[in-house]
């Protein structure tokens, strides 16, 4: 079913009904703040007018019970593959050759395992963590890892290049076929992980105490829905502490001003565009490694856009309504604060692809309150989105549609779920073997409390996320429309500076490069190490980091992204201090600091405000 035949083609209910005022005061919830007046009224669990609501309530409860994983999709995907696999006797002599050759190497490793040197067959590969160690050198270990390596190999490459199998269902055959292995590997089971097995010999077993305290500690923290590490990072007090003002609120977003640090600041001001998956304060963790403490501290005046946590009430908001009341709306009130100036707009994940449509229509319509536009990790273009877009096919939303459908949102277990997946074994079951069998536990850091700190996403917005960029890639080929017209990235003329993580799982930085041949525009390009969210947070003062950069003038020939790897120069150290360059080569001279919020602040609170505790 497509999005269209849910919601009428307009601005949608929930545009319709938020009215776009300076202060919105929400009313008081022993939970969080409630949403304000006029938000859309959740519709019943089963509408009369909703096609074939039995079957989207049949499909709502399994996906309950699988993950919200659709089980037809990869039923599909295994079809395609073992059908054309069936169909090629060639390939199958081949893959039964392959399991002789290991075998036969394997026995002969095994036979002389006293002589032979360790992984004299086959050796994890650089990124695998799970067999580190001299303990996994020693037989019989060694020869338990090598068995499982060479089971896990062949399984790839007879998932992987059979001729005929879509691409994509290739990719899910040979994920999921990976998330079983990984299930299964020795480092898993105390009995054959010699590095468990000593720490209980020299321990006593002592480690078993400590990781059945470690589960139980973890499974009380579920039960009761409380983030690891919040006994120690309490948002406004150790995070997202930055001292600031909500100077706007409207029933999507509060808008904090954060205070001057400086005797004077830039004139431009910075709008940072947070993605609505997690909360803003990714970008004002402590303040060692605050972005937002950075800025200021580097003479800008800082905006950030908080966003309310939706629930049920808020299925009928729309993905414009997000452009609209979130970027449009903050950069009204930018406005008004500062008149007359330009401001620079910093979108990350998520909100650098909402930052990249709201830059297109504003060039579009000729509005140049845009000094430049950052984006950070997020993508423009979804055709290689990672190994995120295997959850993301006709069947799989609309599967996914159908849980949302009854709830009215998308739950944070839906999404945490998928994003462990892609990592299961940094994120799954190295844990299992370091908190459970070892008994050792990650001390918590500000970064996994702020991962646990998860928001819902709406019914409508979602849908229309996942259809118009993920199935669709409307924004990339020009069909994506806003006020009923179409935007295109080329419109983009003010300079970009754009950052893309080497170690990115959520936005490949491949696929975030391809906005050099999407805008018309000077783009500054960053590849930073690290992840997704790692390589983003990277103060100066944090040793380890490094970054490569190089500069693409808007009428310069394009560079791949190979060829960009060998011509960029590397640089040690954190790439912001790069970025607040930039930032200044395009200000004007330093000025007086801004009034907070132009004066008229009743009823709003100090930063964090009330949105992030929802």
């Amino acid at each position: 079913m497509s999005v269209v035949q849910i919601f009428p083609r307009s601005e949608g209910p929930a545009a319709q009904a938020l009215s776009v005022n300076p202060v919105v005061e929400p009313e008081a919830s022993t939970t969080g703040p409630e949403a304000p007046a006029g938000m859309p009224v959740a519709a019943d669990p089963l509408p009369v007018s909703e096609p074939y609501p039995l079957d989207r309530a049949f499909h709502a409860m399994l996906a309950r019970l699988t993950g919200g994983i659709s089980p037809l999709a990869l039923l599909l995907a295994w079809l395609d593959w073992s059908s054309h696999l069936a169909a090629a006797p060639q390939r199958q002599v081949e893959m039964s050759r392959n399991v002789l050759r290991d075998m036969g190497q394997f026995l002969e490793a095994a036979a002389h395992a006293t002589s032979q040197k360790p992984w004299s067959v086959i050796a994890p590969q650089g990124r695998d963590r799970r067999f580190r160690g001299p303990q996994w050198e020693a037989a019989p270990f060694n020869l338990l890892a090598q068995a499982f390596l060479l089971r896990e190999r062949w399984w790839h490459d007879a998932t992987t290049g059979v001729r005929g199998v879509s691409h994509a269902n290739e990719a899910i055959v040979e994920f999921s076929m990976r998330q079983m292995l990984d299930m299964l590997a020795p480092s898993n089971f105390a009995a054959t992980n010699p590095q468990v097995l000593e720490k209980a010999f020299r321990s006593g077993g002592e480690n078993f105490v400590f990781g059945w305290q470690n589960w139980c500690s973890d499974l009380m923290r579920l039960l009761s829905a409380r983030p690891a590490g919040d006994e120690q990072f309490i948002v406004g007090k150790t995070v997202a502490a930055s001292p600031g003002k909500v100077v706007y609120r409207n029933a999507l977003i509060e808008l904090i001003q954060y205070h001057p640090t400086t005797a004077q600041v830039r004139p431009e001001p910075i709008l940072i565009v947070p993605a609505w998956i997690m909360k803003y304060y990714i970008l004002d963790l402590s303040p060692q490694n605050s972005l937002v403490r950075y800025l200021t501290g580097q003479g800008f005046t800082v905006f950030a856009i908080s966003w309310r946590n939706p629930d049920a009430k808020d299925r009928d908001v729309a993905f414009d309504d997000y452009r609209k009341l979130g970027v449009m709306a903050a950069l009204d009130m930018i406005g008004r604060i500062l008149p007359g100036r330009k401001t620079h707009a910093l979108g990350y994940c998520l909100g650098g692809t909402l930052l990249s449509m709201a830059a297109a229509a504003m060039a579009r319509d000729g509005d140049k309150r845009l000094c430049t536009t950052t984006l950070l990790a997020a993508q423009t273009d979804f055709t290689e989105a990672g190994e995120l877009t295997l959850f993301v096919n006709e069947s799989q939303v609309a599967f996914l549609e159908d849980l949302m459908w009854q709830r009215g949102y998308l739950d944070t277990t839906q999404m945490a779920g998928a994003f462990q997946l892609l990592r299961s074994n940094e994120l799954i079951w190295s844990r299992l073997s370091h908190d459970y069998l070892m008994g050792e536990g990650a001390p918590p850091s500000d970064l996994m409390a702020w991962n646990a700190d998860a928001t819902r996403l709406p019914y409508r917005m979602h849908s229309e996320y996942l259809r118009k960029l993920f199935l669709g890639n409307d924004l990339a080929e020009g069909r994506y429309r806003v006020e009923d017209k179409s935007v295109s990235l080329s419109d983009i003329r003010a300079p970009m500076f754009v950052v893309g993580t080497l170690a990115d799982h959520v936005a490949p930085w491949r696929s975030v490069y391809k906005i050099h041949y999407q805008v018309d525009a000077d783009v500054t390009f960053v590849l930073t190490s690290g992840g997704h969210n790692a390589g983003v947070v990277a103060p100066p003062d944090e040793p380890g980091h490094s970054y490569q950069v190089l500069i693409k003038a808007a009428d310069a020939r394009y560079v791949g992204p190979d060829e960009w790897l060998k011509l960029a120069p590397q640089v040690e150290g954190s790439w912001w201090p790069e970025w607040a360059e930039w930032l200044a080569a395009h200000s004007g001279a330093p000025c007086d600091p801004p009034q907070i919020g132009g004066g008229d602040l009743d009823g709003l609170p100090d930063a964090p405000g009330d949105y992030v505790h929802t």
